[in-house]
């Protein structure tokens, strides 16, 4: 985590003179080592949020959505981009209201209600992206993409994964290259609970944190989920894909059975890199679901 003095005096001041000054300063990051938000208050109260990207891609992809597909999922439910700087990699973006859904203890009925309005808000969000010329072929070419990188991932991996998982997971990425052409999107790319908000006041969800959105096969949002929230959940896998407005296909399934078999092993190279316990947690589980046959 970050802590609220790393933000230097050149990133406040620009944030200053985009809102205002005196601003409050509070730390806002995600607990590992490459999270760098910072919760900005202005004097009259409102809220906003200073965010550093990781890497030039994340902030291309971040901003890239924030101008174009975002606006759609309506105000209140997502960020919106007051200002941005190349240079620095840094967002200025409004404040969602509630608090990230991992965060809180919530009824069945109101987890099931969060689910229902994020499934809504992601089908949204998936119509809301141009699909034309190069846009369509990166989507088109994702789960070629995916599978071609299994190798390297494994790699990393190392002995973290047995000999026969790491067949699987080969046995599994082949597969994708044999899929037929599914349903493509916009996606946000990193819809899972951490992402989620809800706002108990206003019994209204929204999502945050837009740098891996991109073009690709619409199943690919599902994947987090599918290893996280709605495992043992079947109540929020429906809630979830009954406001997204449809469930998926036998070809989306068979798909996102070998999209969960990568996301296994990126979690196991990624989250003990950046000391992300709860990442690596979800790739040791789904691996474990895959190997006994329960994954679905």
């Amino acid at each position: 985590m970050t802590d609220s003095t790393a933000l230097s005096p050149s990133l406040l001041g620009w944030a200053q003179k985009q809102l205002g000054a005196p601003l409050t300063v509070s730390d806002a990051s995600h607990p590992r080592d490459n999270s760098r938000v910072w919760e900005l208050g202005r004097r009259d109260g409102v809220r906003f949020h200073l965010k550093v990207s990781p890497q030039p891609l994340m902030y291309e992809r971040e901003t890239f959505a924030l101008r174009s597909a975002v606006p759609s999922l309506g105000a209140g439910t997502a960020p919106q981009l007051r200002a941005s700087s190349a240079e620095h990699l840094a967002l200025l973006l409004t404040a969602v209201p509630g608090r990230p859904l991992k965060e809180l203890a919530l009824s069945t009925a109101e987890e099931c209600e969060a689910y229902r309005q994020g499934g809504t808000l992601l089908a949204r969000l998936h119509a809301a992206g141009d699909l034309s010329g190069p846009r369509r072929r990166e989507a088109e070419g994702a789960l070629q993409a995916a599978a071609d990188g299994a190798d390297k991932h494994l790699q990393k991996a190392g002995d973290r994964l047995t000999p026969a998982e790491h067949k699987l997971v080969r046995d599994l990425a082949d597969q994708l290259r044999l899929v037929p052409p599914l349903p493509l999107a916009f996606i946000h790319g990193d819809a899972w609970a951490r992402n989620l908000m809800w706002s108990r006041e206003l019994a209204q969800a929204g999502w945050v944190d837009f740098e891996r959105a991109r073009f690709a096969p619409a199943v690919q949002e599902f994947v987090l989920m599918s290893c996280g929230a709605w495992t043992g959940r079947p109540d929020l896998r429906t809630a979830c894909l009954g406001g997204y407005g449809r469930g998926l296909s036998s070809e989306e399934l068979h798909a996102l059975k070998g999209l969960a078999a990568l996301d296994a092993v990126t979690c196991l190279v990624w989250g003990p890199a950046h000391n992300d316990p709860e990442v690596t947690a979800r790739g040791r589980r789904t691996l474990d679901r895959l190997m006994a046959g329960v994954f679905a």
